[in-house]
Parts: structure tokens; C-alpha cells; sequence
């Protein structure tokens, strides 16, 4: 059953990209990595949502760290095929996803792109003429929502995956919280003024 979304920032009317976290955001986490197309689970009424955004006229990107390319766990060529076949049966509910932007750096590498650096984000309004002012990042992790504030871009935190994990941090409070991608993206489509 979903709760409520809660929300102390005003609306999105003027929201026009949204950047999607993909593990529990999109698609189940798994403890041991999602190392290939039989382990990739979409979670439930994710690709519709993602599908309703696209009809909403929303751009959408995916930013994902895979640091389990520089595990050595999987190869690059491994990751982009499950990126690859995401897109795909995303099409195939009426949805688009524009570009999918990978971190693939461990966490001790000291990169620019993984978040909760802002990276990805910059580079992909590098390339598409984004304007970062006008966009959301929904990801279930305080380091999306980090990632989303320090490139300048508003941020809601998803329960599903680790996000329900994320909440006894008091800064939290200050978030747009919603129950998964759906209800996410019922917010957006919606563009309340004021929350609840």
C-alpha cells in the first residue's frame, strides 16, 4: 500500500528532465550486483511510470553507479547490454529514455562522475543543453539527492530500494519523499503548488 508522498518545496510545473537513479529506482537492488539480464528485475510500475513521464512530454535520463566494472565483476560491454535491453522494453510501454549515464569507478578511484558528485549530471546537460534549473533527480539514496543538489537540481527520494533506509536522516524532512517511481511521477505530472 502507498503512503503519501509529503513535500515541503513548491510544485514542478516548470520541471522539464527528469534524471532517474536506475538500481531501486527502475529496477530491484540485489546484495550481489545486477550482473546481467536474468538478474535485471523492473520493479512494479516502474516502466509504465517512466513510460507516463515520456508522454507527459518529460526528457529522461538514467544515472547509475556500476562500479562493478572497475570490481572486475562484469565488463563494460556486460553493462551497456543490460542498458541497452532496459531501454528497449521501456519503448515497448511507450516510454524513451534519452542517454544512460554510468559511473563505473569504485568508490576509493576518487572520480568526478560517481555520485553523490554531481558528474554525470553535468556532463549530460553538457550534451543535451540541459538547463539543470528546471530538472529533478529521483533516486532512493541520500547520495542522488546529494548528487541532485550539488549540480543544482531539485531531488525526490523513492522508498523502494534503500530510500526507506535513508529517512531517520532529520535533513530528509526537507525532501519531497514519495512511495516509488510511480507516485514520483504522479507528482510531477500533477505539479501541486504546495504539498499537503
Amino acid at each position: 500500500m502507498r503512503t503519501r508522498a509529503r513535500s515541503r518545496i513548491h510544485g514542478f510545473a516548470d520541471i522539464e528532465t527528469v534524471f532517474l537513479d536506475r538500481d531501486g529506482v527502475i529496477n530491484e537492488n540485489r546484495a550481489d550486483y545486477v550482473k546481467s539480464w536474468a538478474e535485471f528485475s523492473f520493479l512494479p510500475g516502474a516502466a509504465e511510470a517512466i513510460a507516463r513521464l515520456s508522454r507527459g512530454g518529460k526528457r529522461v535520463f538514467v544515472i547509475t553507479n556500476q562500479s562493478i566494472v572497475n570490481r572486475g565483476l562484469v565488463s563494460r560491454a556486460a553493462v551497456e547490454a543490460i542498458h541497452r535491453r532496459m531501454v528497449r522494453e521501456i519503448e515497448r510501454y511507450g516510454g524513451q529514455i534519452e542517454a544512460v549515464a554510468c559511473c563505473l569507478h569504485r568508490p576509493d578511484e576518487g572520480c568526478s562522475c560517481r555520485k553523490p558528485k554531481q558528474g554525470l549530471l553535468l556532463d549530460l546537460a553538457g550534451e543535451h543543453g540541459l538547463d539543470l534549473g528546471s530538472t529533478v533527480v529521483i533516486g532512493d539514496a541520500l547520495s542522488d539527492v546529494e548528487a541532485a543538489i550539488a549540480a543544482g537540481c531539485r531531488a525526490i527520494l523513492v522508498r523502494t530500494g534503500r530510500g526507506s533506509d535513508q529517512l531517520g536522516t532529520e535533513w530528509v524532512d526537507d525532501l519531497t519523499v514519495a512511495s516509488d517511481l510511480g507516485e514520483a511521477v504522479d507528482l510531477l505530472l500533477e505539479s501541486p503548488l504546495t504539498a499537503p
